[in-house]
C-alpha cells in the first residue's frame, strides 16, 4: 500500500478513539481542557490590564493603588495557578485514556488472525513493533495534545493580544506614510521571519528523529534477544560476536545522536538568538512613543506584555518545532506498522483453510517466501513469485509489494480421519512444519483450499514451547481454556509428566524458559495437552529434547489418557512410529504420499 500524504496518515490514527466507546468521556476531557486553555488565556488578558495599572502606580507614587493592585494581583494568580493545574490534570488523564485505548486497540490487531506472526514471514517494510507499540503510541498521543493545544492557546492569544497590542501601539509615519498599529505588524513580521528560519534550519531534525529511534529500538532489541538467549550464547563461548554486534547497533545510535547534536546544535544557536532578541525587541520599537511622553510606563510595559504574547503566538512554530519533528516521526512509523498489518493479512487471500471434523488437504499448494518483498510490474519478478497466485494478484491490484515465493509441495487429496494417529515424515526443509502452521490457520503462502480441525478442538505443541512469564501455575494453564485446574490435579499432573520436583513451585514467578532445560519445557508442554485435552493434538518434533525411554513414556501417557484425541507428530526417531497408525510423507518432488503403518502397540 503506498505510503499515505501526512494528515490522512494522522486522521487515520486520531479520529477512531473519538468516536470509540469512549467517545463522551474522551469528547468532554477535550472540551473541559480547551475551556480551561481559552480561561487561562483570559485571565492573562486581565493580568495584562492589571500590568499597566500596576507600573503607572509605581510611576505616580499612588501608594493605595500600589496595595489594592498587589491584593488584586494575588487573585489572579491564585485562579490562574488553580486553571492550570486543572489543565494539567485532565490534558494527563487524556493522554492516559487516549493511549489505552490505541494500544488495546492495536495489540488486539497485532496478535489477532496470526498478524504478529505474518510481519515475520516478510519484509514489510517495518521493524520493531514492541516500540511502536509501547513507545511510538506513546509519543503521539502526547505530542497530538500539546501540540493541539498549544497551538490552539497561540491562536486565542494572538486575537486576545492583538487588539490590545494595536490601540497600543498607535501610528507610527515613515517617509511621510502612516502605518496605525505598527507593533503588530513588526510583530508579524518578526514572527514569520523566525518561522521562515526555524523550517529551513530545523528541517533534518524530521528524519534524523525518525532515524534515532529506529536504531533505538534495534539496539534495544538485540539486548532482549541476548537475555533470552543467555545459555545458547554462553555455551557456544559467542559473547565476543555478541558484543561486536551491540557495538555496531549502538554505534548507529550514537553516529545519528551526534548528527542530532550538530543539528540541535544549529536550531538551538537560532532560537536562543531569537528568544532573546524578542524580551527587549518591543521595548526597543516602543521607546521613543514613551520617551516623547505618548505613553506612560504603564503603557510601555502593556506594550511590551501584549507584544511578546502576539509574538510568542505567532512564533509557536518555532518554538514546537522539534517537537513536530519527532510527532512526525511517530505518525511516519505508525503509519507504516498499521499498513504492514494490512498487508500481512492481505497475504491470506490466496489460500481457503475451512474448518471441518478432519484434516482434507485436497489440492492445496503451499508455497515460501524466498526473496522478502519485490514490487510487481517491475520487471524483475522470477517464476517463483507466481505461486503467489491470488494473494499476490489481490496486493498488485492494490499497488502493493507481492512476495516472491517458491512451492514447497503440492497435495492430492490426503485426509486424515479422526482416530488415525499419523506421522508426517519427510526431509530437512521438506516443509512438514509449515504444513502444521497451514493446519494452524497461521501459514499464508499458497493456493487452493483445504480443512482442518476446528480451532477451538485442536493444540499446536511446537519443538520449542512458549511459556509466558509469570507463575508456573500460569505456564501450565497456557492458553487459558475453562476453569482453572485445583493443586491437588496440578501437582499429580506435573508428577505424571516426571516434573513432580516443580510441584512446590506453582505459584512462583520466574522466566521458566530459562528456568528449565528443553526437557522440561517439552515435558511441561505434554502436562498442558493432557490439561486441556484437545480433539486434534499436533506435536511437532514436541519430545526431541528428551531421551528415547522418556520419549515413548510421554506418547505412552497421551494415549492412555487422552483416547480420543487424535495425534499428528513430525519426529524422526523410528520408535516413534509406533505409537501410529499411517505415515503422510513429504517427499521429493514435492508430492505427498499417505501410507499404513504397523498397528500402534497397546
Amino acid at each position: 500500500m503506498p505510503r499515505k500524504s501526512f494528515w490522512p496518515a494522522f486522521w487515520r490514527l486520531a479520529r477512531p478513539y473519538f468516536s470509540s466507546d469512549d467517545r463522551w468521556a474522551a469528547r468532554g476531557l477535550f472540551v473541559a481542557i480547551t475551556t480551561l486553555a481559552l480561561a487561562i488565556i483570559w485571565v492573562n488578558v486581565q493580568l495584562n490590564e492589571w500590568n499597566g495599572e500596576f507600573y503607572n502606580s509605581l510611576q505616580d507614587k499612588r501608594f493605595d493603588d500600589f496595595q489594592r493592585l498587589l491584593l488584586q494581583f494575588g487573585g489572579w494568580a491564585t485562579l490562574y495557578i488553580v486553571l492550570a493545574v486543572y489543565q494539567l490534570y485532565l490534558n494527563q488523564m487524556l493522554q492516559m485514556r487516549w493511549r489505552r485505548w490505541l494500544t488495546d486497540v492495536w495489540l488486539q490487531r497485532w496478535l489477532a488472525d496470526a498478524a504478529h506472526y505474518r510481519l515475520s514471514l516478510a519484509d514489510f517494510g517495518t521493524d520493531n513493533p514492541d516500540q511502536r507499540i509501547a513507545e511510538d503510541f506513546r509519543a503521539f498521543v502526547d505530542d497530538t495534545l500539546g501540540l493541539f493545544f498549544g497551538l490552539l492557546s497561540s491562536t486565542v492569544s494572538f486575537l486576545a493580544f492583538v487588539g490590545i497590542l494595536w490601540s497600543l501601539s498607535g501610528p507610527l509615519t515613515l517617509a511621510g506614510v502612516t502605518v496605525p498599529g505598527y507593533m503588530v505588524w513588526v510583530a508579524i513580521g518578526y514572527a514569520l521571519g523566525g518561522s521562515l528560519l526555524a523550517h529551513y534550519i530545523g528541517r533534518p531534525l524530521i528524519g534524523l528523529n525518525f532515524q534515532q529511534q529506529r536504531y533505538e529500538a534495534d539496539f534495544r532489541f538485540a539486548l532482549v534477544r541476548a537475555r533470552e538467549n543467555a545459555e545458547g550464547i554462553a555455551l557456544y563461548r559467542g559473547e565476543p560476536d555478541e558484543l561486536a554486534g551491540f557495538r555496531l547497533r549502538f554505534g548507529h545510535v550514537v553516529a545519528n545522536w551526534w548528527r542530532i547534536m550538530l543539528a540541535q546544535k544549529r536550531y538551538t544557536w537560532f532560537s536562543s538568538f531569537y528568544g532573546q532578541l524578542a524580551i527587549v525587541f518591543p521595548f526597543l520599537v516602543a521607546a521613543p512613543r514613551y520617551f516623547s511622553g505618548a505613553i506612560q510606563l504603564g503603557g510601555l510595559m502593556q506594550i511590551g506584555n501584549a507584544f511578546g504574547e502576539v509574538q510568542k503566538a505567532l512564533s509557536w512554530f518555532v518554538d514546537a518545532y522539534v517537537r513536530l519533528a519527532g510527532w512526525r516521526a511517530s505518525i511516519d512509523r505508525l503509519d507504516g506498522f498499521i499498513d504492514a498489518i494490512e498487508r500481512a493479512r492481505a497475504l491470506g487471500a490466496g489460500l481457503q483453510v475451512r474448518e471441518g471434523d478432519a484434516v482434507d488437504l485436497g489440492g492445496v499448494t503451499v508455497s515460501v517466501p524466498v526473496s522478502g518483498l519485490a514490487m510487481a510490474g517491475n520487471g524483475r519478478l522470477d517464476d517463483a513469485a507466481a505461486a503467489g497466485g491470488a494473494a499476490g494478484a489481490l496486493l498488485r491490484a492494490a499497488g502493493e509489494p507481492t512476495p516472491v515465493t517458491r512451492a514447497l509441495f503440492t497435495a492430492s487429496g490426503q485426509r486424515i480421519e479422526p482416530g488415525r494417529h499419523t506421522l508426517l515424515t519427510g526431509a530437512s526443509g521438506s516443509g512438514k512444519s509449515t504444513l502444521f502452521r497451514l493446519l494452524a490457520g497461521i501459514w499464508p503462502f499458497g493456493e487452493g483450499a483445504c480443512t482442518r480441525p476446528r480451532a477451538s478442538s485442536t493444540l499446536f505443541l511446537p519443538q520449542k514451547p512458549y511459556l509466558p512469564l509469570g507463575t508456573l501455575r500460569e505456564a501450565v494453564h497456557y492458553p487459558r481454556v475453562g476453569a482453572p485446574a485445583g493443586d491437588d490435579a496440578l501437582r499429580a499432573l506435573l508428577h505424571d509428566v516426571r516434573l513432580g520436583h516443580l510441584a512446590a513451585r506453582l505459584d512462583e514467578t520466574a522466566h521458566w524458559s530459562q528456568v528449565l532445560s528443553p526437557g522440561e519445557q517439552q515435558r511441561l508442554a505434554i502436562a498442558r495437552a493432557l490439561l486441556l485435552a484437545p480433539d486434534w493434538l499436533f506435536l511437532d518434533e514436541a519430545t526431541s529434547a528428551l531421551d528415547e525411554p522418556t520419549e515413548q513414556a510421554m506418547y505412552e501417557l497421551l494415549r492412555d489418557r487422552l483416547p480420543d484425541t487424535t495425534l499428528v507428530s513430525i519426529a524422526h526417531r523410528p520408535a516413534v512410529a509406533r505409537h501410529h497408525l499411517q505415515r503422510l510423507e513429504v517427499e521429493q518432488g514435492g508430492t505427498l504420499a499417505l501410507r499404513p503403518l504397523a498397528p500402534a502397540s497397546p
